[in-house]
């Protein structure tokens, strides 16, 4: 497990979005848009369980995550480690961040099986210019 420095930090707690990379089972990336937390060094998002990047986890749990500065695209994180996936049937996850992103809460619709991604480091680069 990877520490986060300090910048990597901020730009997670701060409004950035993030970008998901998983691996699909013919071996090529695909990619998404989320919205983050930070627990401790850890990353967290949500999904559903009828996702692309839930089947691709569940696969494979490699994953990559870029989070970049919403002002500046110069200035961003790169996260790579793996992922670890546990039932949010509250969807407690989505709600805090849609409040974090938007500022209130979130819409869920009904029969959704949501799901708290949670990225443990191995590599970071953080990059600045």
């Amino acid at each position: 497990m990877a520490a986060l420095p300090e910048r990597a930090r901020e730009l997670i707690d701060a409004r950035n979005f993030a970008t998901v990379a998983t691996i699909q089972p013919d071996g090529g990336p695909q990619t998404s848009v989320v919205w983050v937390k930070r627990d401790g060094d850890d990353i967290l998002f949500s999904t559903i369980k009828s996702r692309r990047k839930y089947a691709n986890l569940v696969a494979d749990p490699r994953i990559s995550v870029l989070v970049t500065e919403a002002g500046d695209a110069y200035r961003y994180a790169e996260i790579r480690g793996h992922a670890v996936m546990t039932d949010d049937p509250r969807a407690d996850l989505i709600d805090e961040l849609a409040h974090k992103y938007t500022g209130a809460a979130f819409d869920l619709p009904p029969g959704q099986q949501r799901v708290v991604v949670r990225v443990i480091p191995a590599h970071v680069v953080v990059y600045e210019e």
